[in-house]
């Protein structure tokens, strides 16, 4: 099919519809924590974020196990599992919480359920993530001129299911209830984990456990290695299930790994490398930094950026009002309409050797994500007198951010592969993960400090939230352009340390 393994379309299905279950909850999550159990604005934002951090975290832990023990199709299968389990039961709304004497009095029951779903749904993340996209790279031989092709159209299933989750399950879950926007998440990953497992069998050796005997025998306790990995991942989802809930201890985890892990790449660097070595893992740390400050603005879309669009953006369209939520479909369909003519631009670019360097586009990306929130200050102020803005400018916001995600999100991975020490490449790219779990922490701390301020069960009014939310867009936008302008211009020097012509 189009030249290329005829596994790949059963990854692609199942992918496009995992992506569907994850990118449908998280459009609904933070409407769904301030309208449905009456949070407010910040603590909300602080559950967001640590659901963000330990579902981008949780992969460098699956992954490893999933490599070095039960193999990629097992873990895939594993974690659909647990993703079903979190996703059904998300639809488990219980009653919504009410005001009692000026405070929000909630279903414990409801509320418990809540947090295991999502106990469940990241850990199944953890499993299944790093795993299909690997099944996808087997495919293939390293030396294979299809590979890149393969991954194109592998990550092609991502933002479909991405952007038409935002719309269904979006709709669906404002509009006649949340359990049927989450209801239908599940669905979606239920028919994901039916294409791959009935899809296997045109893999070839691809996934397979590394050592299928090990695998099978026992530990100590008279108990399989398979089922003890398994028990083992339920255990993690209990551990999860806690951290929801002291949601403090998982910042401290994050700083605390992120201080040893800066350390110790400086130690190495400088104690065991060569001067091009060195120079490279430094350039590494830099850019991984910079990556930081971009995902951490980009990923306002799911907490401050949604509710600016619930409170305060006309959402009608063509005569129809639609949901905050579906808004949510924006980024991916960009990503869609304009992830191939970047790859077709970057081409041209480099055969006139005009092609931006690679930390020139970082420092793009982050410009970009900064005219994006620049966009939505302007539009707040040609706001009406009932403080709404036109959805011109939230659509153009999403259109900067994904320009700014596509010059710096592709190049991210291929940097940290060619650039770390092979002795530590897959360490390096364990940072690279956890930079990204440190972003959504980041990002959550950010969203809290645009939260708007009202008595709890207390509707926002529309003039009261435009300021604030224009305020700290302001912020941000002062602050990405001035890091991406810098980054930029430092570029040419940064390019000499990563000793590549």
């Amino acid at each position: 099919m189009l030249g290329h393994p005829r596994g790949l379309f059963v990854l692609f299905f199942a992918e496009m519809w995992e992506r569907f279950s994850f990118y449908g909850m998280r459009a609904l999550l933070i409407f769904y924590l301030t309208q449905h159990f009456l949070f407010g604005d910040g603590e909300a934002a602080g559950i967001y974020a640590s659901y963000g951090a330990l579902v981008y975290l949780m992969p460098v832990l699956g992954g490893l196990v999933a490599d070095r023990f039960l193999g990629f199709r097992k873990a895939v299968v594993f974690g659909a599992i647990l993703l079903c389990i979190g996703h059904f039961g998300m639809a488990l709304e219980g009653s919504p919480a009410r005001v009692v004497a000026g405070a929000a009095v909630r279903d414990d029951a409801a509320l418990q359920t809540f947090y295991l779903s999502l106990a469940f749904i990241i850990i199944g993340v953890g499993f299944l993530k790093p795993s299909i996209s690997s099944i996808v790279g087997q495919l293939y031989s390293s030396e294979d001129p299809r590979r890149d092709g393969g991954f194109t159209i592998f990550y092609m299933g991502i933002n479909v299911g991405a952007m038409t989750a935002s719309l269904v399950c979006g709709y669906l879950g404002q509009t006649y209830g949340w359990g049927y926007g989450f209801g239908l998440a599940g669905i979606g990953m239920l028919a994901g984990l039916v294409t791959f497992i009935r899809g296997q069998h045109l893999f070839g050796q691809a996934g397979k456990p590394p050592d299928a005997g090990l695998l099978a025998t026992s530990t100590r306790f008279g108990v399989s290695r398979e089922l003890t990995i398994y028990a083992c991942g339920l255990a993690a989802v209990l551990v999860a299930w806690q951290l929801m809930q002291w949601r403090s201890l998982v910042g401290d985890l994050l700083i605390a790994a992120a201080a040893v892990t800066v350390l110790g790449i400086l130690w190495f660097s400088f104690t065991r490398c060569d001067r091009e070595e060195r120079d490279r893992m430094l350039v590494v740390l830099y850019l991984t930094v910079v990556s930081v400050v971009f995902w951490s603005l980009f990923e306002q879309a799911g907490t401050s950026l949604n509710l600016f669009t619930e409170r305060n953006v006309d959402k009608t369209v063509l005569g129809l009002s639609l949901q905050a939520s579906q808004f949510q479909s924006l980024n991916p369909a960009f990503i869609i309409l304009l992830a191939p003519l970047f790859s077709w631009g970057w081409v041209v670019l480099s055969k006139r050797g005009w092609e931006p360097s690679t930390p020139a586009k970082f420092g793009l990306g982050v410009v970009q994500v900064g005219l994006g929130f620049a966009a939505l200050v302007y539009g707040a102020s040609q706001a009406d007198e009932h403080g709404v803005v036109s959805l011109a400018w939230l659509v153009l916001a999403y259109l900067l951010h994904t320009t700014g995600e596509l010059c710096l999100s592709p190049v991210g991975l291929s940097m940290v592969t060619k650039l770390s020490v092979p002795r530590v490449a897959g360490l390096m790219m364990g940072v690279w993960f956890l930079s990204s779990a440190f972003s959504h922490y980041v990002a959550g701390l950010i969203a809290r400090a645009a939260s708007v301020d009202v008595d709890v069960g207390t509707t926002v009014d529309a003039v009261t939230s435009l300021p604030v939310y224009a305020e700290m867009f302001s912020f941000l936008a002062q602050v990405a352009v001035v890091v991406g302008l810098l980054v930029m211009l430092t570029a040419p020097l940064v390019k000499r340390f990563m000793h590549q012509s």
